[in-house]
């Protein structure tokens, strides 16, 4: 199977990955309504196609944080992602470096820091979660400041983890010991060319950069005790002084939903967010990111930079995000997959993909530059209006 399309790429993956990885990298928590959502509201959001222009030259480039783009798409960050193929987040952050792009890395990366600095020519993001012991967040943004990360993107929306059923079904969660350890052991060992290139070449047990401080051992039942134990529900606003005290650099805060949240971040500084939901993978039965975007846009967009991610699984969906107040969008499982179907190839080819129907998107609506994306490209009476659906 060649991939044609974004959506081929998860098919792809699903067939490659052991059942427990795609369905950890495909789930939402609880009913997935809100993962649903995400993809769906954006599906319904109508453009205003224009006609007799003079589009011939189109310009995807923008600039985002001092750093010049070949468009305004970047890779966000994907816990694990680097399972899915043979270190994964090395072989991602090249493809993204190629197209010009940015590259987010996961403070829970199967690669760390340094083996990701060392495969790259250009500096990439660093995300960062607040976790209770700040000595090992000191340390992770030493490595970054060495590293030469040029942003640093602080996830907010995780205080504690969503339950997700998927990785109770799949084995991934509850059940553990040599029980567990076995049911996934089978299931790699039906996707043979994942357990010959990842799981025994690999080296997936590493767990980048939260192996020094696992208390057992670096196998996946301690990495999610780890992350069960250690993130913060205690966490406020006031804990951003923390993060500003040990990072110079531009400052992303990412798991906004709500404007009044969005305002704060802007008093307390933060150079930019994302709107998000976590992929709904946190709190089922939010809104979408695409219903939440305009109000949020509207509330702070000429204060910080507003960046989005959630249910984006092409150059259309790029462009709708965009036009809702966006000024830059992160992929998250549309490049996970490609990783997953092709590896940094397979990323490489989406992105390629990605930038060609923006193309088509802006020419079909009249526009040459990323900075005439806005409402006025969009039918208004179909595509902001979620509550009907919903309902």
């Amino acid at each position: 199977m060649k991939a044609a399309a974004a959506s081929d790429y998860r098919e792809l993956a699903r067939r490659k990955l052991p059942r427990f990885l795609f369905e950890y990298l495909d789930g939402g928590s609880y009913a997935e309504i809100t993962l649903g959502r995400n993809i769906a509201d954006l599906q319904t959001i109508a453009l205003r196609q224009r006609v007799l222009r003079d589009v011939s030259e189109i310009d995807l480039s923008s600039t985002l944080f001092g750093q010049k783009m070949a468009m305004p798409v970047g890779l966000g960050p994907i816990g694990l992602a680097g399972m899915n193929a043979r270190r994964g987040e090395v072989q991602a952050a090249r493809a993204a470096e190629a197209a010009g792009l940015p590259f987010c890395l996961s403070t829970v990366s199967a690669c760390p820091i340094a083996e990701v600095a060392q495969a790259l020519e250009h500096p990439f993001w660093f995300q960062l979660y607040m976790v209770r012991d700040r000595g090992f967040m000191r340390e992770l943004l030493g490595q970054a400041r060495e590293a030469g990360c040029n942003a640093l993107v602080f996830t907010v929306d995780m205080p504690v983890p969503g339950s997700r059923y998927r990785d109770y079904r799949s084995g991934l969660a509850g059940s553990p010991g040599v029980a567990g350890a076995l049911r996934r052991a089978w299931q790699a060992v039906v996707r043979p060319g994942w357990a010959w290139d990842v799981g025994l070449h690999g080296q997936p047990h590493q767990l980048g950069n939260v192996a020094p401080v696992l208390a057992q051992g670096t196998g996946l039942e301690d990495f999610f005790a780890w992350m069960r134990d250690n993130f913060d529900p205690t966490v406020t606003w006031r804990d951003l002084d923390f993060i500003r005290s040990e990072w110079s650099g531009p400052l992303i805060i990412k798991g906004i939903l709500d404007p009044d949240d969005a305002r704060e971040a802007a008093a307390l500084g933060a150079d930019g967010i994302v709107v998000s939901n976590h992929g709904g993978r946190q709190l089922d039965g939010v809104p979408s990111t695409a219903n939440a975007l305009p109000a949020i846009a509207e509330a702070v967009g000429d204060q910080l930079t507003v960046l989005a991610d959630g249910g984006v699984r092409s150059g259309l969906d790029v462009i709708r995000m965009l036009a809702l107040g966006a000024e830059g969008v992160l992929l998250g499982r549309a490049w996970a997959y490609a990783l997953a179907g092709d590896g940094e190839r397979g990323v490489s080819h989406l992105l390629a993909l990605i930038a060609a129907e923006m193309r088509v998107a802006m020419a079909l609506t009249g526009v040459t530059r990323i900075a005439d994306i806005d409402r006025s490209i969009l039918v208004q009476a179909s595509s902001l209006d979620f509550s009907r659906r919903d309902a």
